[in-house]
Order: C-alpha cells, then sequence, then structure tokens
C-alpha cells in the first residue's frame, strides 16, 4: 500500500458532493463525523507503512484548533515511511498561525491551497472572500512557520477571461516562489451556481491558448511540467498524485472518499447518516487483468513521461509494445517512445483525452 487519502468535506459554501453540505456546518456533526472517521480508519488500515498521507476534500482547514488535534490524533496510528508526505489542504480564508504551527507540529509537510487567482473580479466571480494581499500574506506565513513544500492552484479559462488577465495571474504566482503549481481550466458543470447564472465554457480555441501560456511561462521559469495539469521546481513533484498515476493503490476514508485496495476500485458513501452507521463503502468493483491494464493507460499516459517500458513489463510480465493500441498509436505519433519510456507527443498534450479514451476496453 502506498498512500492514504482521507476525505474531510466538511467546507465553507453549499456543494453538491456530499449530503453533509446540505446541512449547516456546526460542531456537534463535525465531532460525529470524526469519530466515524476514527472507526473506519481502525476497521480498515492493516498497518502497512505509507509514503503519503493526503487530507482533502471540502476545506479541512475550516476545523478549529480543537477539531484539527482530534484529527491527528485518529491518524497517529497510520504509519509513516522516513521520507513521508503529508499533504494538507487549506484556503486562504481560514489559514491561522496557530492552525499552520499545530499542522507542522503534527507532521504535516506540504500544503495544498486553493487560490485560484489574484483578480479581485474573478475572486469575487468564484466567491472567494480573500484579497491578493490576504493571499501574500498567507503564504509567507507559512514559509515563516517552516513550511517548504507548497502547492497553489490556477484556475484559467474563466468567463469573458483574457490572455493579458491569464499573464498577469501567472506573473503573480511566479512572485511566490512556491514548489509546485497545479493549474484547472473551469469547467463549468450543470445545475452550479455559475451555470444557472447562464455562463458558458470559454471558447476552446482560447482556453488551448491559454494551456500553451501556461507550459511555456512556468517551464521559462524553472517549472517542470511533469504531468497533464501539474508543474513543480525539481524533487518537488507530487508523490501522491504520482501514486494515482502509477496505478498504485492506495486507502480512502471518509464521506465520498475513493480507494484502490487489492484490485479493488472503490467509492464511499456521501451519506452521512450511512456513514455514521458504519456503511462506509458505497460501491466497488474488483478490476481483471485487462482493467488493470487499462487504467495503468489511462492513469500514467497523464505523465508528460509517459509509461516507463521496463516497470511496465515487471509488473504484468507484458512488451508494452505488444499491445495493440500502443503500436497503432506510436505508427501515427500519437504515442512517442524514447529508451525507456511510451509518452503522449507533446505536440497532442491538450488533446490528451481524445488519444486516452483509445485505451478503453
Amino acid at each position: 500500500m502506498e498512500s492514504a487519502y482521507i476525505h474531510i468535506p466538511f467546507c465553507d459554501t453549499i456543494c453538491s458532493y456530499c449530503d453533509f453540505c446540505k446541512f449547516i456546518r456546526n460542531d456537534e456533526w463535525i465531532n460525529k463525523y470524526l469519530n466515524a472517521l476514527e472507526k473506519e480508519i481502525n476497521t480498515k488500515y492493516k498497518g502497512e507503512i505509507l509514503n503519503t498521507i493526503y487530507i482533502g476534500g471540502g476545506t479541512p482547514s475550516c476545523l478549529n484548533l480543537e477539531q484539527l488535534i482530534k484529527l491527528f490524533s485518529i491518524i497517529k496510528v497510520l504509519n509513516r515511511n522516513k521520507e513521508y508526505e503529508f499533504t494538507f489542504e487549506c484556503n486562504i480564508e481560514n489559514i491561522t498561525k496557530d492552525k499552520l504551527k499545530l499542522l507542522y507540529d503534527n507532521g504535516v509537510n506540504r500544503l495544498s491551497i486553493g487560490i485560484q487567482t489574484f483578480n479581485e473580479k474573478y475572486l469575487t466571480f468564484l466567491n472567494r472572500n480573500h484579497t491578493k494581499q490576504e493571499i501574500i500574506e498567507k503564504i509567507n506565513l507559512a514559509k515563516e512557520i517552516g513550511f517548504k513544500n507548497i502547492n497553489i492552484d490556477l484556475i484559467y479559462g474563466l468567463p469573458n477571461q483574457t490572455l493579458e488577465e491569464l499573464n498577469e495571474d501567472i506573473e503573480e504566482f511566479l512572485k511566490l516562489n512556491i514548489t509546485h503549481i497545479s493549474t484547472y481550466s473551469l469547467i463549468i458543470e450543470p445545475n452550479t451556481k455559475i451555470y444557472i447564472n447562464n455562463y458558458n465554457n470559454i471558447d476552446e480555441d482560447i482556453d488551448f491558448e491559454m494551456y500553451k501560456l501556461i507550459c511555456n511561462k512556468l517551464k521559462d521559469n524553472g517549472y517542470n511540467h511533469y504531468e497533464i495539469s501539474n508543474f513543480s521546481k525539481v524533487g518537488y513533484e507530487s508523490k501522491h498524485n504520482l501514486t494515482y498515476w502509477n496505478n498504485n493503490e492506495y486507502y480512502g476514508f471518509g464521506l465520498g472518499a475513493s480507494g484502490y485496495i487489492d484490485n479493488i476500485r472503490y467509492e464511499n458513501t456521501r451519506s452521512f447518516n450511512r456513514y455514521l452507521s458504519g456503511e462506509y463503502v458505497k460501491e466497488s468493483h474488483k478490476l481483471d487483468l485487462n482493467e488493470i491494464i487499462e487504467n495503468e493507460f489511462i492513469l500514467g499516459l497523464r505523465k508528460i513521461n509517459g509509461i516507463n517500458k521496463e516497470i511496465f513489463k515487471n509488473k504484468y510480465n507484458k512488451d508494452i509494445k505488444n499491445i495493440e493500441v500502443v503500436n497503432k498509436l506510436l505508427e501515427c505519433n500519437n504515442l512517442l517512445e524514447d529508451e525507456k519510456n511510451i509518452y503522449i507527443n507533446p505536440d497532442y498534450i491538450y488533446v490528451s483525452n481524445d488519444i486516452l479514451v483509445e485505451f478503453i476496453d
């Protein structure tokens, strides 16, 4: 087992992710949830030494100090290797010096902070309650506490956003001098507030130009583009996310969490009452070898370096080039290969989903 993902569904705004967000958040429900989380971890965890722990989903930083102390007490049971990566998701609005100190003292060594944008107009559009100055102050505070590994999220493709506005955002992100940047093009989903207000997804050609701008700008400033949406300084790639992309197994604990254990992919219930009663898993599926290999391609080819041919052969006792679809995509230059890896042609990274779908079934 590589990793543990722990979902904390409490957030500052109402969403459709799980039943819990339909309620007004209060301390009684939080304590009930933490008690249930402790029972699930104690029931499922088999004592393996973990390489990564990731606490995220919702807004775990909205927990108060007492609740955070309880959460860290619960996860002390998780064994970690000497070079573990422990990520904690935060929102700017509820970062405080006391909370950061508590995280640091309890072994968190990587922060993931949802900044999204520096543009005041788009912060309002995204319903973010922080300012540009607060972003700078909170990032500097985290560094002062001792956090050296910090990820920040950048959202682009906002309605009516221009390339000039995106470039200004990237410039501000670069000034923070952090180790990791995750980028996401805004997808407007039905039944969301943005959709109801009649906003549309940005034009695809503009979206592509924005993606190219991000890739080029970050590369020119020392960031390694190691996964479709992720960029890092050398040595600061997300170990936890690489667990997913390398198709390795991991625990998923908490309401709505997903996991992958013993070739079984599972998703926990999003019903608060069922979770409290110990009915943790909503659905699960035992993968056969073909499905496992299918996932290997769909996940592994998200990495810019793609899939290591030797590792693939050791995992599946099969030469990757004996797979028909691989040769087909190599012949048409959708895939390329070097001595070690097979990977998506950089010219087609933006439309990688059109290539990955070839591996389904």
